[in-house]
């Protein structure tokens, strides 16, 4: 028998009990019985909240949330420190898909007759320095040196991100694209996005943004840990060997 907590009636099972309370109790059900008779009902009056959905909204949301604050942990678009060169908040456009040399594989080493014009220039060091501390780069764009902390996302950038971070991210084995915004021709645009969307790795990443220079030495600066090469007109098969031979051997963390 199955006596009843809210009266003094009593039953032979749950299910003759359970149709009592929703009958004659329904108004004073605590939340246990209330979900009993629901699940015996097969349903409820509506008024119950869906808690599972809810649930679920909550994890979505809180997930959510949490991308968006790594993300701007990560100082990838430049963060909010200063520089005596650079924007602060610069973001890469959408990643793209590629295809054609962009999308190729990279060979062991350039070509040399494609990297004839390559310069290298000495080794200014590592240091780190506060964000926010300005850099008096003695050759725009950088090569080495003092930089800040953090590193800059792969991408194509329409506003230079700081200086001290992109310094970082060459040390970390990325090729940055210097390009003069008065100059780019669109399938070098869309060539660039294509190699910069290929090449994402924390350190093997192409990073193209716009020459902070006046009257920069050329319509492209292609810039690795301590080496340049200048273009008059873009050819996507030279950066393709310019990535093979430097892409991915920065100092700190060689992975090629």
């Amino acid at each position: 028998m199955v006596d009843c907590e809210y009266c003094s009636e009593s039953f032979d099972g749950d299910d003759a009990y359970l149709d009592h309370l929703a009958d004659a109790h329904d108004g004073e059900l605590g939340a246990i019985d209330r979900r009993r008779v629901e699940e015996h009902t097969g349903g409820g009056d509506g008024t119950a909240l869906p808690v599972g959905p809810i649930v679920i909204g909550i994890v979505v949301v809180f997930a959510i949330g949490l991308t968006a604050y790594a993300t701007q942990l990560s100082g990838g678009g430049g963060g909010s420190d200063t520089d005596l060169v650079g924007t602060t908040g610069a973001q890469p456009l959408s990643a793209v898909e590629a295809d054609g040399v962009e999308a190729s594989s990279l060979d062991g080493a350039g070509n040399s007759d494609r990297l004839a014009g390559v310069e290298q220039f000495p080794d200014r060091g590592t240091n780190h320095v506060e964000a926010g501390s300005a850099i008096d780069y003695q050759r725009v764009p950088p090569l080495s040196g003092t930089h800040y902390a953090s590193t800059v996302d792969a991408g194509f950038y329409e506003a230079t991100p700081l200086l001290g971070s992109l310094v970082h991210t060459l040390e970390h084995g990325a090729v940055v694209v210097y390009y003069d915004p008065d100059e780019i021709s669109p399938e070098a645009k869309e060539s660039l996005r294509e190699f910069s969307s290929t090449h994402t790795g924390t350190w093997r990443s192409v990073v193209a943004v716009p020459n902070p220079n006046d009257d920069p030495r050329a319509p492209y600066v292609v810039t690795a840990w301590r080496h340049e090469l200048t273009m008059d007109s873009y050819d996507a098969e030279t950066i393709h060997a310019f990535l093979s031979e430097y892409l991915g051997r920065g100092p700190e963390n060689p992975v090629r």
